[in-house]
């Protein structure tokens, strides 16, 4: 089923966190013939976590499933949020680390981290999307405390005003790992380790210069079947 993701960046966090876990909002996703509508807010809950990068800060990101014209899913999105500059690309997805279970609606019990990633000019996509699949994402979930890790290979930007990004990586963390060093990367407590693991890990991000340009949005999860 193809998916959509669109991140939007809406001022009024309490009126878009809403709107968007609304039956409403799924109802006029459904009728544009979405089957799925995933949910991730930078809200209370994920506040003390790190956000970065330099692109226009993302408050929300929906992800749509639905095998029709992605325009209509777009524009049930922008007349919900009111965002007419959404930004929006169709990806395809590849599932690494399957995330915990989680009733449609209720929060996920997990802190979870979406990443836009931008190619480097020195690297092919064809190289650079190898690395990340091949040869990063085993060091990232063996250095990290992963409960999740979803990949999305962008494949096109939808809207005029969306930037170019290679790719879209969700991650899930123990809620404990917002502040804790150690539980974001299972060092469980000793330093040398933890420095190991940053080290191993850091050291991969920059072979494929995911650290450059990285959009870092740390969220709550909401997950609907339509």
């Amino acid at each position: 089923m193809p998916k959509l993701i669109l991140a939007l960046h809406g001022a009024d966090l309490a009126d878009l966190a809403d709107m968007l876990v609304s039956p409403a909002f799924r109802h006029r996703l459904a009728e544009a013939g979405a089957t799925a509508v995933q949910v991730n807010i930078d809200d209370e809950a994920v506040a003390p976590a790190l956000r970065f990068g330099p692109g226009e800060p993302v408050t929300a990101v929906v992800s749509v499933w639905t095998d029709r014209d992605p325009l209509t899913a777009i524009a049930a999105v922008v007349d919900a949020a009111d965002e007419p500059d959404l930004h929006a690309w169709r990806v395809t997805e590849k599932v690494r680390l399957d995330p915990l279970p989680a009733p449609d609606g209720e929060r996920a019990d997990v802190y979870a981290q979406v990443a836009l990633l931008r190619r480097p000019d020195s690297m092919s996509r064809e190289d650079y999307l190898t690395y990340w699949q091949v040869h990063h994402t085993p060091i990232a979930i063996r250095t990290q405390n992963t409960c999740g890790y979803i990949q999305n290979i962008v494949e096109e930007a939808l809207t005029p005003s969306t930037p170019e990004v290679a790719a879209i990586v969700e991650e899930h963390f123990p809620m404990a790992a917002l502040t804790d060093p150690h539980e974001f990367y299972g060092s469980r407590g000793d330093d040398a380790e933890l420095n190991r693991r940053m080290t191993e890990l850091m050291d991969s991000v920059g072979r494929f210069g995911a650290g450059d340009g990285l959009d870092v949005v740390p969220t709550s999860r909401y997950f609907w079947a339509l």
